[in-house]
Protein backbone atom coordinates (compact mmCIF):
# COMPACT_ATOMS: atom_id res chain seq x y z
CA UNK A 1 0.00 0.00 0.00
CA UNK A 2 1.28 3.44 -0.87
CA UNK A 3 0.11 6.20 0.81
CA UNK A 4 0.17 9.97 0.14
CA UNK A 5 2.75 12.39 1.85
CA UNK A 6 -0.03 14.67 2.56
CA UNK A 7 -2.49 11.88 4.02
CA UNK A 8 0.56 9.96 5.99
CA UNK A 9 1.28 13.52 8.04
CA UNK A 10 -2.16 14.61 8.13
CA UNK A 11 -3.48 11.19 9.69
CA UNK A 12 -0.62 10.58 12.31
CA UNK A 13 -0.77 14.36 13.51
CA UNK A 14 -3.97 13.53 14.71
CA UNK A 15 -2.71 10.39 16.29
CA UNK A 16 -2.86 11.84 19.45
CA UNK A 17 -6.79 12.03 19.08
CA UNK A 18 -7.35 8.41 17.90
CA UNK A 19 -5.83 5.42 16.66
CA UNK A 20 -6.59 3.28 14.22
CA UNK A 21 -8.92 0.52 13.51
CA UNK A 22 -7.97 -2.83 13.63
CA UNK A 23 -8.12 -5.67 10.41
CA UNK A 24 -7.52 -8.17 12.79
CA UNK A 25 -7.31 -12.08 11.08
CA UNK A 26 -8.22 -14.59 13.90
CA UNK A 27 -7.00 -18.37 13.31
CA UNK A 28 -8.13 -20.84 15.89
CA UNK A 29 -5.54 -24.16 15.78
CA UNK A 30 -7.65 -27.36 16.82
CA UNK A 31 -5.25 -29.60 15.56
CA UNK A 32 -4.15 -31.07 18.87
CA UNK A 33 -7.63 -31.77 20.37
CA UNK A 34 -9.43 -35.07 20.25
CA UNK A 35 -13.07 -33.72 19.07
CA UNK A 36 -14.82 -34.87 16.22
CA UNK A 37 -17.22 -32.50 15.81
CA UNK A 38 -15.05 -29.23 14.89
CA UNK A 39 -17.79 -26.81 14.61
CA UNK A 40 -17.67 -25.23 17.98
CA UNK A 41 -13.93 -24.25 16.77
CA UNK A 42 -14.94 -22.50 13.61
CA UNK A 43 -17.66 -20.67 15.03
CA UNK A 44 -15.07 -19.62 18.12
CA UNK A 45 -13.14 -18.24 15.22
CA UNK A 46 -15.61 -16.49 13.53
CA UNK A 47 -16.79 -14.87 16.85
CA UNK A 48 -13.61 -13.44 17.87
CA UNK A 49 -13.15 -12.41 14.30
CA UNK A 50 -16.68 -10.76 14.28
CA UNK A 51 -15.39 -8.86 18.20
CA UNK A 52 -12.26 -8.02 17.39
CA UNK A 53 -13.32 -5.92 13.76
CA UNK A 54 -16.54 -4.66 14.52
CA UNK A 55 -15.67 -3.13 18.09
CA UNK A 56 -15.40 0.33 18.51
CA UNK A 57 -11.29 1.10 19.80
CA UNK A 58 -10.77 4.76 19.38
CA UNK A 59 -12.74 7.77 19.65
CA UNK A 60 -12.83 8.13 15.46
CA UNK A 61 -13.71 6.42 12.48
CA UNK A 62 -11.16 5.53 9.78
CA UNK A 63 -10.79 4.18 6.34
CA UNK A 64 -9.91 0.43 5.55
CA UNK A 65 -6.56 1.63 4.16
CA UNK A 66 -5.76 2.83 7.58
CA UNK A 67 -6.41 -0.28 9.85
CA UNK A 68 -3.76 -1.80 11.81
CA UNK A 69 -3.24 -4.93 9.97
CA UNK A 70 -2.86 -7.61 12.94
CA UNK A 71 -3.42 -11.84 14.04
CA UNK A 72 -4.50 -13.87 16.75
CA UNK A 73 -3.49 -17.24 16.65
CA UNK A 74 -4.74 -19.63 19.33
CA UNK A 75 -3.55 -23.28 19.15
CA UNK A 76 -5.36 -24.79 21.00
CA UNK A 77 -4.43 -28.44 23.40
CA UNK A 78 -7.06 -29.15 25.46
CA UNK A 79 -10.81 -28.59 25.16
CA UNK A 80 -13.63 -30.22 27.93
CA UNK A 81 -17.01 -28.58 28.96
CA UNK A 82 -16.92 -25.33 27.51
CA UNK A 83 -13.09 -24.94 28.67
CA UNK A 84 -10.37 -24.21 26.33
CA UNK A 85 -6.36 -24.19 27.05
CA UNK A 86 -4.35 -22.72 24.36
CA UNK A 87 -1.34 -20.56 23.13
CA UNK A 88 -1.64 -17.34 21.17
CA UNK A 89 0.37 -15.91 18.89
CA UNK A 90 -0.20 -12.50 18.75
CA UNK A 91 1.76 -9.97 15.50
CA UNK A 92 1.11 -6.68 14.13
CA UNK A 93 2.28 -4.79 11.37
CA UNK A 94 2.45 -1.40 10.13
CA UNK A 95 2.90 0.47 6.26
CA UNK A 96 6.86 2.03 5.46
CA UNK A 97 6.01 4.95 3.79
CA UNK A 98 5.99 5.30 0.00
CA UNK A 99 6.35 1.51 -0.27
CA UNK A 100 4.59 -1.68 -0.37
CA UNK A 101 6.04 -3.18 2.59
CA UNK A 102 4.56 -3.91 5.90
CA UNK A 103 7.02 -3.73 9.05
CA UNK A 104 6.63 -6.06 12.04
CA UNK A 105 6.03 -4.62 15.22
CA UNK A 106 4.65 -7.19 17.70
CA UNK A 107 5.37 -10.34 17.40
CA UNK A 108 4.43 -12.19 21.00
CA UNK A 109 3.36 -15.54 22.38
CA UNK A 110 1.20 -15.71 25.22
CA UNK A 111 1.09 -19.06 26.89
CA UNK A 112 -1.16 -18.57 29.93
CA UNK A 113 -4.42 -18.81 27.61
CA UNK A 114 -7.24 -20.46 29.41
CA UNK A 115 -10.85 -19.51 28.50
CA UNK A 116 -14.63 -20.29 28.64
CA UNK A 117 -16.62 -20.13 25.65
CA UNK A 118 -20.21 -21.31 25.10
CA UNK A 119 -20.95 -21.69 21.18
CA UNK A 120 -22.72 -19.30 19.84
CA UNK A 121 -22.50 -16.99 23.01
CA UNK A 122 -22.01 -12.82 22.59
CA UNK A 123 -18.67 -11.42 23.14
CA UNK A 124 -19.24 -7.83 25.16
CA UNK A 125 -16.17 -5.80 25.76
CA UNK A 126 -17.14 -3.06 28.36
CA UNK A 127 -14.85 -0.26 29.52
CA UNK A 128 -15.79 -0.20 33.10
CA UNK A 129 -16.01 -3.94 33.96
CA UNK A 130 -14.32 -7.51 33.66
CA UNK A 131 -17.02 -9.36 31.61
CA UNK A 132 -14.43 -12.55 30.55
CA UNK A 133 -11.61 -14.03 30.46
CA UNK A 134 -11.40 -14.18 26.38
CA UNK A 135 -12.88 -10.67 26.53
CA UNK A 136 -10.28 -9.28 28.20
CA UNK A 137 -7.54 -11.05 26.62
CA UNK A 138 -8.45 -9.99 23.05
CA UNK A 139 -9.16 -6.52 24.43
CA UNK A 140 -5.70 -6.02 26.35
CA UNK A 141 -3.98 -7.13 23.22
CA UNK A 142 -6.36 -4.99 20.85
CA UNK A 143 -4.86 -2.07 22.87
CA UNK A 144 -1.43 -2.62 22.94
CA UNK A 145 -1.33 -3.47 19.37
CA UNK A 146 -3.09 0.25 18.83
CA UNK A 147 -0.36 1.71 21.51
CA UNK A 148 2.80 0.04 19.82
CA UNK A 149 1.66 1.21 16.47
CA UNK A 150 0.59 5.09 17.91
CA UNK A 151 4.60 4.59 18.91
CA UNK A 152 6.14 3.88 15.71
CA UNK A 153 4.49 7.49 14.24
CA UNK A 154 4.81 9.81 17.50
CA UNK A 155 6.87 9.87 20.17
CA UNK A 156 4.87 8.34 22.75
CA UNK A 157 1.88 8.22 20.93
CA UNK A 158 1.05 4.98 22.26
CA UNK A 159 0.14 6.43 25.93
CA UNK A 160 -3.39 6.36 26.09
CA UNK A 161 -3.99 3.36 24.39
CA UNK A 162 -1.76 1.88 27.32
CA UNK A 163 -3.51 3.31 29.94
CA UNK A 164 -6.57 1.26 28.80
CA UNK A 165 -5.22 -1.62 28.23
CA UNK A 166 -3.75 -1.46 32.30
CA UNK A 167 -7.54 -0.92 32.90
CA UNK A 168 -8.13 -4.11 31.30
CA UNK A 169 -5.39 -5.85 32.74
CA UNK A 170 -6.52 -3.83 36.61
CA UNK A 171 -10.15 -5.15 35.70
CA UNK A 172 -8.55 -8.69 35.53
CA UNK A 173 -7.48 -9.27 38.60
CA UNK A 174 -10.65 -10.67 39.79
CA UNK A 175 -9.93 -13.88 37.47
CA UNK A 176 -8.11 -16.63 38.70
CA UNK A 177 -6.76 -16.98 35.30
CA UNK A 178 -3.44 -16.86 34.79
CA UNK A 179 -1.35 -13.97 33.36
CA UNK A 180 -2.84 -10.85 34.90
CA UNK A 181 -0.88 -10.33 37.76
CA UNK A 182 2.50 -9.82 39.05
CA UNK A 183 3.11 -13.26 40.62
CA UNK A 184 1.86 -15.41 37.23
CA UNK A 185 5.47 -14.97 35.97
CA UNK A 186 7.98 -12.26 34.83
CA UNK A 187 7.25 -12.24 31.26
CA UNK A 188 2.98 -11.87 30.72
CA UNK A 189 0.28 -9.76 30.11
CA UNK A 190 0.83 -7.59 33.72
CA UNK A 191 4.65 -6.89 33.32
CA UNK A 192 3.99 -6.43 29.51
CA UNK A 193 2.00 -3.30 30.30
CA UNK A 194 3.92 -2.34 33.72
CA UNK A 195 7.62 -2.52 31.44
CA UNK A 196 5.63 0.15 28.56
CA UNK A 197 4.27 2.43 31.09
CA UNK A 198 7.66 2.57 32.89
CA UNK A 199 10.20 5.23 32.71
CA UNK A 200 12.95 2.64 33.29
CA UNK A 201 12.03 1.47 29.87
CA UNK A 202 11.90 4.37 28.34
CA UNK A 203 14.58 3.13 25.32
CA UNK A 204 12.22 1.05 24.38
CA UNK A 205 9.23 3.19 23.04
CA UNK A 206 12.26 5.68 21.79
CA UNK A 207 13.88 2.89 19.69
CA UNK A 208 10.36 2.14 18.00
CA UNK A 209 9.59 5.62 17.07
CA UNK A 210 13.48 6.32 15.93
CA UNK A 211 13.83 2.83 14.21
CA UNK A 212 10.66 4.05 12.44
CA UNK A 213 10.38 7.18 11.30
CA UNK A 214 14.25 8.29 10.90
CA UNK A 215 14.77 4.59 9.31
CA UNK A 216 12.30 2.84 7.53
CA UNK A 217 10.06 5.34 6.42
CA UNK A 218 13.15 7.02 4.85
CA UNK A 219 15.18 3.93 2.83
CA UNK A 220 13.32 4.88 -0.20
CA UNK A 221 14.34 8.46 -0.08
CA UNK A 222 17.57 8.30 2.01
CA UNK A 223 18.86 4.60 1.94
CA UNK A 224 22.20 5.54 3.98
CA UNK A 225 20.59 8.16 6.35
CA UNK A 226 18.17 5.47 7.23
CA UNK A 227 19.82 2.81 7.57
CA UNK A 228 22.29 4.97 10.04
CA UNK A 229 19.15 6.35 11.68
CA UNK A 230 18.04 2.19 12.26
CA UNK A 231 22.00 1.66 13.76
CA UNK A 232 21.77 4.52 15.96
CA UNK A 233 18.34 3.50 17.36
CA UNK A 234 19.28 -0.10 17.89
CA UNK A 235 22.40 1.45 19.76
CA UNK A 236 20.55 3.32 22.10
CA UNK A 237 18.67 0.51 23.73
CA UNK A 238 22.07 -0.63 25.24
CA UNK A 239 22.14 1.40 28.23
CA UNK A 240 18.68 -0.28 28.61
CA UNK A 241 19.97 -3.73 28.59
CA UNK A 242 22.88 -2.32 31.19
CA UNK A 243 20.31 -1.53 33.89
CA UNK A 244 18.17 -4.48 32.62
CA UNK A 245 20.38 -7.05 30.74
CA UNK A 246 17.24 -9.22 31.15
CA UNK A 247 14.34 -7.14 30.25
CA UNK A 248 11.29 -8.12 28.87
CA UNK A 249 11.44 -5.34 26.28
CA UNK A 250 14.41 -5.91 24.55
CA UNK A 251 13.05 -9.65 23.75
CA UNK A 252 10.16 -7.88 22.55
CA UNK A 253 11.76 -5.68 20.09
CA UNK A 254 14.34 -8.39 18.90
CA UNK A 255 11.30 -11.23 18.11
CA UNK A 256 9.48 -8.66 15.91
CA UNK A 257 12.78 -7.25 14.55
CA UNK A 258 15.79 -9.75 13.87
CA UNK A 259 14.72 -10.77 10.48
CA UNK A 260 14.08 -7.35 9.43
CA UNK A 261 17.11 -6.05 10.48
CA UNK A 262 19.28 -9.04 8.96
CA UNK A 263 17.25 -8.07 5.52
CA UNK A 264 18.12 -3.87 5.84
CA UNK A 265 21.65 -4.54 6.25
CA UNK A 266 22.72 -7.45 3.50
CA UNK A 267 20.87 -5.23 1.19
CA UNK A 268 21.32 -1.99 -0.74
CA UNK A 269 23.80 0.43 0.11
CA UNK A 270 26.52 -0.64 2.41
CA UNK A 271 27.30 1.48 5.58
CA UNK A 272 29.60 0.60 8.79
CA UNK A 273 27.55 -2.22 10.80
CA UNK A 274 30.58 -3.38 12.73
CA UNK A 275 29.53 -0.76 15.85
CA UNK A 276 25.85 -1.81 16.08
CA UNK A 277 26.78 -5.17 15.28
CA UNK A 278 29.00 -5.27 18.70
CA UNK A 279 26.08 -4.25 20.37
CA UNK A 280 23.52 -6.44 18.69
CA UNK A 281 25.78 -9.57 19.79
CA UNK A 282 25.83 -7.99 23.47
CA UNK A 283 22.12 -7.04 23.52
CA UNK A 284 20.63 -9.82 21.46
CA UNK A 285 22.95 -12.74 21.80
CA UNK A 286 20.26 -15.01 21.63
CA UNK A 287 20.38 -14.03 17.67
CA UNK A 288 24.02 -14.27 17.74
CA UNK A 289 23.98 -16.63 14.37
CA UNK A 290 21.90 -14.46 12.24
CA UNK A 291 23.90 -11.19 13.38
CA UNK A 292 26.79 -13.33 11.33
CA UNK A 293 24.72 -13.42 8.15
CA UNK A 294 25.21 -8.97 8.22
CA UNK A 295 28.34 -8.24 6.06
CA UNK A 296 30.29 -5.20 8.16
Amino acid sequence: MRISLFAYLLFFSTYSLAAQELEAQVIVNSDLVNQTNQQIFKTLERSLNEFLNTQVWTNQEFLSQEKITCSFVFNLSNYNNDQFEATLQVQSQRPVFDTNYDTPILNFLDRDIVFSYQEFQPLFFNQSSFESNLVSLLSFYAYLIIGLDADTFQENGGSEFYERALEVVNLAQVTSRKGWKASDGTKNRFWLIDNLRSNTFKEYRQALYNYHRGGLDQLTTSPIEAKQAVMEAIKALEPLFLRRPNAFLLQLFFDAKVEEIVNIFKEGPKVDFKETEAVLKKIAPFFGSRWKQIKA
